[in-house]
């Protein structure tokens, strides 16, 4: 059996933040929190981290689709995807990609040029987005599962 890389659990345990702010939910909708989740989807197709996501467009759009129903429940809306996918347990779902400190970053900064514009491109609430950021800092900190070099050699 081969071996399997050790399992790392992030020292701060799952986040602890307040979620977004429903207000996001309210101004968006379901509709336009999938479309903030197609733009970041097609960042993450285009960063160092595009391996752990599908090559082919509709595969790519699909996982964003999923994503926005994790998001819509998130930020406010419906628990769209508990209703039809299940229980969100995202770490757990996450566990079989190598996530370390620097794909969490790569994963932060696909945020980057899809927030930048998001008051006006998506009608995000301005006064959200610090809140937004905060929580998809805390999220991102508990999906990270392998320790980056500099800490498996400490």
């Amino acid at each position: 059996m081969p071996d399997l890389p050790e399992l790392y659990v992030p020292p701060a345990g799952p986040p602890q933040g307040p979620p977004p702010d429903a207000a996001i939910y309210r101004a968006l909708g379901e509709a336009g929190i999938t479309r903030m989740l197609q733009d970041f989807y097609a960042e993450l197709s285009r960063s160092s981290i595009a391996h752990l996501f599908p090559k082919d467009q509709e595969g790519l759009m699909e996982a964003a689709s999923k994503s926005a129903l994790f998001f819509v429940g998130v930020c406010g809306g419906p628990p769209l995807y508990a209703r039809t996918i299940g229980p969100p347990r995202m770490r757990a779902r996450h566990l079989p990609f190598a996530i370390d400190g620097k794909a969490r970053q790569a994963w932060l900064d696909a945020w980057i040029p899809v927030l930048k514009h998001c008051e006006a491109k998506y009608g995000f609430p301005g006064a959200a987005v610090p809140g937004f950021k905060s929580f998809l800092g805390d999220f991102s900190a508990w999906m990270v599962n392998r320790a980056d070099e500099s800490e498996a050699t400490r």
